[in-house]
């Protein structure tokens, strides 16, 4: 059988800016799938530092993408909330990118799964800022992205406690002060691999059920 395919949507969280490419959590998440029997194929990452959700929907347009994909993953909005652009707006076009990562994965929004935004105010890129601000406006955000994906029926997962829980450790962070190291993405992906997995094993079940006896 061949390995499961694997998009990754997203911004500098995706992309892992400041770690190398096997550092990033969709490579460490295509590993940890691995181990647990199913076989991922390289992620193809579709990411960019400083993206915001219309330029990864631009980017998305002058791509050549070849769906569909077993699993797609979900990340942005974080450079919306840092250039202060309206949390409706934000709503909208969050909306329209879930539904093009549902169009994308081979059995719609089963094969999705959105990742929150992490708390970039608890590092030390912040430490000038208001952190208390700046967690009520990721915490606004992240409602919005959860609200959507319940309605939407994909899988939500939360990585901003533990963005947060990692704080400003230097260990945490990569030398910016600002991203997150390797093994703060090993956290986040503990945190998405259950929902990876089920979406994958739920795929293979559907497949299961419409191949010819």
């Amino acid at each position: 059988m061949n390995p499961a395919t694997f998009l990754a949507l997203g911004d500098s969280y995706t992309i892992g800016e400041g770690v190398e490419a096997d550092e990033r959590w969709p490579a460490q998440l295509a590993r940890r799938l691995g181990a647990l029997g199913v076989a991922v194929a390289e992620p193809l990452v579709v990411a960019r530092t400083g993206w915001t959700t219309d330029e990864l929907s631009a980017a998305m347009d002058a791509m050549t993408l070849a769906p569909p994909y077993d699993l797609v993953t979900l990340l942005i909005g974080v450079n919306n909330q840092y250039r202060d652009r309206p949390l409706a707006n934000y709503r909208d076009e969050f909306a329209a990118l879930l539904g093009r990562a549902c169009g994308l994965s081979r059995t719609g929004a089963r094969g999705v799964v959105v990742v929150s935004i992490p708390d970039w105010g608890v590092t030390r890129f912040a430490a000038s800022r208001d952190a208390q601000a700046i967690a009520l406006a990721i915490d606004a955000f992240n409602r919005a992205a959860q609200d959507i994906t319940a309605a939407a029926g994909a899988a939500f997962v939360d990585v901003t406690a533990a963005s947060r829980e990692a704080g400003d450790a230097a260990a945490m962070l990569v030398g910016d002060g600002l991203h997150p190291s390797a093994a703060q993405y090993a956290l986040w992906t503990d945190e998405i691999l259950p929902a990876a997995h089920h979406a994958l094993l739920s795929g293979k079940a559907a497949a299961a059920e419409q191949a010819p006896l």
